[in-house]
């Protein structure tokens, strides 16, 4: 959430002076970057972190190899969680005045699970121009190499540190027909891939893609109850980055009857005529009526 008197300061900072300062005098460039070969980054990502006035960073030193690999030299501006809010008012006002920015973070593309939400958000709230520079992300870059389900998908980056947050969070997704997609630290992989097989069963179709686009880069797919002895077997297995990937459930066919539309047919047609039956079950249930219908009519005639 941008507070008011944030956007209220850098108006007021942009109306001094004798010369009202255009909207299109800075911009704010996005910049993706390498998630490990460096060949990966894009002539264009090159181009614009050479030209911009500054780069905004998370960490200057691990900036400083990419940049020194590439030999741009720009003043670096670090921008993380802690400063972040603090960083960008300052930032945004210098944009206003004519700076050209670039952001990065320390690997993949900006924002994604990284530092620099507010600062965006609180640039398009001033009218401010942001334009992407698309290129390495570790979620796509996963999923397109995963054989699972890409027309839906749902990534919620890391999962919570506590056991228990981690378990409540995953079976709250147990249903979901979508491919589900997190990080995880290598210290919990073991541990939380033992969860996945607790609640998701042994036959869910799981992806572990670790260490993308570097020298030790392993793609895992099998079914949960294979993918846990792979991984308890392997030590090496256990380090590095890594990106975890869900099969999602196969949704039934809306003219298919599940044993819960059974039961509640059983119900309602014990009190209900077999119209207000399948037209109450087709609510509760999203299948269409005129299964229902049938369903309860067979049941009525028995």
């Amino acid at each position: 959430m941008v507070f008011y008197d944030e956007i209220q300061i850098l108006k007021q900072a942009s109306e001094k002076g004798t010369k009202e300062v255009k909207q299109e005098s800075g911009v704010i460039y996005v910049v993706a970057t390498p998630i490990g070969h460096l060949s990966d980054i894009t002539l264009r990502a090159i181009d614009i972190l050479k030209t911009v006035d500054k780069i905004v960073v998370e960490d200057t030193r691990h900036s400083q190899r990419l940049l020194k690999h590439f030999e741009i030299k720009k003043p670096l501006v670090a921008m993380h969680n802690h400063n972040e809010r603090e960083k960008a008012l300052v930032l945004l006002a210098e944009v206003q005045s004519g700076t050209t920015l670039a952001v990065i973070s320390d690997a993949g593309t900006p924002l994604i699970n990284d530092p620099g939400y507010h600062l965006v958000h609180l640039a398009h709230e001033l009218g401010v121009r942001v334009i992407p520079i698309p290129g390495p992300c570790s979620l796509i870059a996963a999923l397109s190499a995963s054989g699972l389900a890409t027309n839906r998908f749902i990534f919620e980056g890391f999962l919570p540190v506590k056991k228990e947050a981690r378990r409540q969070l995953l079976a709250e997704r147990v249903n979901e027909n979508g491919t589900l997609i997190y990080f995880e630290a290598p210290h919990r992989i073991v541990e939380t891939v033992e969860i996945l097989l607790e609640i998701f069963g042994e036959n869910r179709v799981v992806v572990i893609a670790r260490e993308l686009t570097k020298t030790f880069e392993t793609i895992q797919r099998d079914t949960l109850s294979k993918l846990v002895v792979w991984l308890k077997n392997d030590p090496n297995q256990q380090k590095g980055e890594f990106v975890l990937l869900i099969e999602g459930v196969t949704p039934l066919p809306r003219t298919a009857i599940t044993k819960e539309a059974e039961r509640i047919v059983k119900i309602l047609l014990a009190r209900l005529s077999v119209k207000e039956t399948a037209k109450i079950a087709a609510e509760l249930t999203g299948l269409q009526k005129h299964v229902l219908y049938e369903y309860a009519l067979q049941l009525s005639s028995t």
